[in-house]
């Protein structure tokens, strides 16, 4: 599933989103969209992010800008979580 494509002109027009936001987040550097033979496409493997930005700009009316904030502050939690993790299990080790 890592590699499957979906285009982008399709999953727009069934979840009823602009292809600009697309286009906004890609510049953002927030997904990939990779274009092949004049098509667009997202991987699948970026959908439950671009779920999360989609109701993040349309249900919360949060600019593109603010969810980068966002991605990266979600993406520092995570990587702290691991970190505390990690430690805990080295705390462990030492008792």
């Amino acid at each position: 599933m890592q590699n499957e494509l979906i285009i982008v002109s399709e999953y727009c027009s069934k979840c009823n989103i602009e292809p600009s936001f697309i286009d906004l987040l890609e510049e953002e550097g927030l997904i990939d969209v990779v274009s092949e033979d004049g098509e667009r496409y997202l991987y699948c493997s970026q959908l439950s992010e671009l779920e999360r930005y989609t109701r993040f700009y349309y249900e919360l009316s949060i600019n593109v800008e603010g969810i980068d904030v966002i991605h990266h502050l979600l993406r520092r939690m995570e990587e702290m979580q691991q970190e505390m993790c990690e430690l805990r299990n080295r705390l462990r080790l030492l008792d």
